[in-house]
């Protein structure tokens, strides 16, 4: 599994988190197998000047990456990751190495393991309300 990290500089698992994704210099790719980093490149953001919604994700989306981490981003800016299948975790800050902990840990906002408790949260408000119905 690839994950992107928006950054700002290129110094692999030591670099910097950027707390915009697309207005970052540059991206760490990191290849994981199971939670083992197995590569690290870094990308340079060519639309760091300036760029249109949905440049950026289409960018990432073309270097068949499944996990864009970032200090933030827009709604709209996630709609367009979830048309390419990749999915969002925000709220990274400090190295790339320390939000790789935190999103394997389930720690960062979006990451996979709190979209699962929400649903099953809401799951379960909706047998609640049903119950009180009989």
């Amino acid at each position: 599994m690839r994950i992107a990290f928006s950054t700002e500089d290129k110094n692999g698992l030591d670099s910097r988190i950027s707390h915009h994704f697309g207005r970052c210099p540059s991206y760490i790719l990191v290849d994981l197998d199971g939670e083992e980093v197995k590569a690290v490149q870094s990308i340079a953001n060519p639309f760091f000047a300036q760029h249109q919604p949905g440049m950026v994700p289409e960018f990432i989306h073309n270097h068949d990456v499944k996990v864009m981490v970032s200090g933030g981003m827009g709604r709209r800016a996630i709609e367009f990751f979830a048309q390419y299948g990749i999915d969002v975790a925000t709220g990274a800050n400090g190295t790339v190495q320390a939000s790789l902990d935190a999103y394997l840990n389930g720690a960062l906002s979006g990451a996979q393991p709190c979209r699962e408790s929400v649903e099953h949260e809401h799951g379960h408000h909706e047998h609640h309300h049903d119950h009180n119905h009989d």
